[in-house]
């Protein structure tokens, strides 16, 4: 056999073969499948209740017949309803289900809501790039998507998002959604509003486009060219975003005016509603200032917290997006809502897994281990994927209402703040890669592909991805990893 002919040969059992790449989807589905068994099972031998899927169910059946939403207790727990009346609007299909196949639903679901949060988040970071002349970029994508989901689904966040029936990994969805969208698209923008309907907090996200659009129009903004000139599409995205969130409260209150009226001018301004906010389940800087402080009265120390992280946070996230770097500028902006955040509990952190995703993406970009830069953040990864998975946080003693977190060691308050220190190791570490990654480089947000230098000097971005336009999350390095 010639040498061409062996190299032909060889190459069709290759890696980038067809029948190689669908063997390794086949097995990675088989391993997701066998995963996400496992996981159902272990959850229903732990007696799993989906506590506020049925507080969701209560909530659609009292929208339905006319009940007053936030004078409602459900369950035996007795738990109020603190989400916009519009949430209860989309709860009321789950009142003409069984109990029984309302979680069997919920469960199935929540599995495939952290497939699309995975293959989303690949999407976003742009991996697994296409080799040259691979034949099947699609099921290499297929296969790391459904591996990842498989390990993935066991991350304490997940797992409780799962044992209550939360909506945590829908309102993921949503903004990966919108944030992985073409920029010309004149959608982008509706599942950020839309899940801020639900839950108020994904409303920072329309902040962080806002605040990119506007620092874009400055850069555009030319001597006798008008306003016209500087509408860029983050600008347009935020405009969909607070569109469709006004949208929301129009319907709920076409639909629901009494409970409406009440939200917005009350229960919207209680914080304390969700819970006590020193319990270890709490994960924002206000949870872990209260189990600081010894005390749930933190006064003006969480606002002052809060206002440093959200400007840190946005300003991080902003540059990010700015400088082409738009899955960094995404997880950085969902990190930060979660620290500001009056109560973000533990499943609220869905969160880790495009953190997770994102930090071994950069640590492959930078030259895995074969590169210094690579090798700290595969250990960064590692140690982020050891704390979401260890359950760390409820090693402490936690009774409800016992507020035994007030009375915690210095270890303890450790264990019981493992998420808001990873947020803002992660804040800290976008810092870092920021400031290294050299002058300011932008991309072209209306979806043009990359720019070319100016006549002002500014460099050009990094290679578009012909999905979102957005650019490479983080440039290239030198391979001996110098660059971090």
């Amino acid at each position: 056999m010639t040498a061409p002919k062996l190299d032909q040969s060889a190459g069709l059992r290759g890696p980038s073969s067809p029948t190689g790449a669908h063997r390794r989807v086949l097995a990675a589905a088989l391993a997701c499948a066998l995963s996400f068994t496992v996981f159902w099972i272990v959850q229903r031998l732990a007696g799993v209740t989906m506590l506020d899927l049925m507080v969701y169910r209560a909530e659609g059946w009292t929208a339905r017949t006319g009940g007053d939403l936030y004078d409602m207790l459900a369950t035996s727990a007795r738990l109020p309803n603190t989400y916009p009346p519009f949430a209860a609007l989309l709860f009321m299909p789950l009142t003409v289900l069984g109990v029984p196949e309302m979680r069997t639903l919920a469960t199935l679901g929540n599995l495939l809501l952290l497939v699309a949060v995975v293959h989303l988040t690949l999407r976003l970071t742009g991996l697994p790039s296409a080799a040259p002349g691979s034949r099947a970029p699609r099921t290499r994508q297929a296969a790391l998507t459904l591996a990842l989901s498989a390990l993935l689904v066991w991350c304490e966040p997940v797992w409780t998002t799962l044992r209550y029936g939360q909506i945590n990994l829908l309102l993921a969805v949503l903004v990966l959604w919108d944030v992985t969208r073409r920029d010309t698209s004149r959608w982008a923008g509706i599942g950020i509003g839309i899940a801020a309907g639900i839950k108020l907090t994904p409303a920072l996200f329309a902040v962080w486009l806002a605040l990119a659009g506007l620092l874009r129009a400055r850069q555009l903004r030319r001597p006798g060219q008008g306003l016209r000139g500087t509408w860029n599409p983050w600008l347009r995205q935020a405009c969909v975003a607070v569109l469709a969130f006004l949208g929301t409260v129009l319907l709920s209150a076409l639909a629901l005016p009494r409970d409406s009226a009440r939200f917005w001018t009350e229960i919207v301004f209680a914080s304390d509603r969700p819970g006590d906010v020193e319990i270890t389940a709490n994960q924002s800087l206000r949870g872990v200032l209260a189990r600081l402080l010894h005390t749930p009265d933190t006064g003006l120390w969480w606002p002052a917290a809060a206002a440093v992280a959200a400007i840190a946070g946005l300003t991080l996230a902003t540059t990010a997006l700015l400088r082409g770097q738009r899955a960094w500028a995404t997880v950085v902006c969902a990190t930060t809502a979660l620290l500001v955040s009056p109560v973000s509990w533990s499943h609220h952190w869905v969160w880790a897994v495009p953190m997770l995703i994102l930090l071994g993406t950069e640590a492959v970009r930078r030259g895995g281990r074969a590169t210094r830069a690579g090798r700290r953040l595969w250990a960064a990864t590692g140690v982020l994927g050891l704390l979401f998975a260890s359950f760390a946080l409820w090693w402490v003693p936690h009774r409800p209402h016992s507020h035994a977190e007030l009375h915690q060691n210095g270890g303890q308050m450790l264990l019981s703040g493992v998420y808001p220190i990873a947020g803002v190791a992660l804040l800290l570490l976008t810092a870092v890669l920021l400031r290294r990654t050299g002058a300011p480089r932008f991309s072209d947000p209306r979806g043009r592909g990359p720019r070319p230098a100016g006549g002002d000097g500014t460099p050009a971005p990094p290679e578009a991805s012909p999905r979102t336009g957005a650019s490479s999350p983080c440039p290239r390095v030198p391979a001996d990893g110098s660059g971090t």
